[in-house]
């Protein structure tokens, strides 16, 4: 008796808590006047919501892969998506030119599943716990997934264009790139130095490069 009362007060606790947890609205589409908090956007007045709120258009086209990593990432989260505020999920496209390169980064907000509609895609993860590496060269039709605050790339495999869409577990997942984060900052090239273990020339090109100083 004692087992099945302390069965039902775990069942019933398990209720209430998915109860508190369940949405009170049916949305919360982004007000983009106001600054978005660590929760996301403010609500937009019902009264304003259009369904244009919730059609998004602009990973018809290409992106710009004119650049140095020749590659070009489209986003469709809660800032350009206002219809996204809240749900949970985002998407976005990616463009690889031929020798394109998404460095390593990481999304510290969610995880992202990838699927590759055009050309090759090498890509790949790191394991926090081991620096295990996970890496598979993928073609059209498959999907790779990349665990929410790992650090993963993807890589033109081919000599064509290739395509994928980027799906994410949030709104907002957050974007942080390796190479950038340490050389495209004014942190004095003898700390980055310590703790990357390049020398100061090698610092030095890598900060001209991607914009540094210090």
């Amino acid at each position: 008796m004692h087992k099945l009362s302390t069965l039902l007060f775990s069942l019933t606790l398990s209720i209430l808590l998915f109860v508190s947890n369940a949405s009170v609205q049916d949305f919360c589409v982004a007000d983009l006047t106001l600054p978005a908090g660590p929760a996301g956007y403010s609500c937009k007045s019902a009264a304003k919501v259009t369904t244009a709120d919730f059609v998004f258009t602009g990973l018809r086209k290409a992106g710009n892969t004119t650049n140095i990593i020749s590659a070009a990432v489209t986003p469709a989260f809660d800032a350009q998506y206002p219809g996204l505020n809240g749900l949970g999920l985002s998407i976005a496209r990616l463009d690889l030119a031929p020798g394109g390169v998404v460095p390593f980064h990481t999304h510290p907000g969610a995880s992202e599943l990838l699927l590759v509609v055009q050309g090759t895609i090498v890509a790949g993860f790191v394991s926090s716990f081991s620096n295990q590496v996970y890496v598979k060269k993928l073609v059209k039709g498959d999907l790779m997934i990349f665990p929410q605050g790992l650090l993963h790339f993807q890589i033109n495999g081919g000599g064509r264009t290739a395509v994928a869409f980027a799906s994410f577990g949030s709104a907002n997942p957050g974007l942080q790139i390796t190479d950038y984060a340490l050389f495209a900052n004014n942190l004095p090239s003898v700390l980055v130095e310590k703790t990357t273990f390049l020398d100061d020339a090698q610092v030095k090109k890598l900060k001209s490069v991607l914009g540094g100083r210090g």
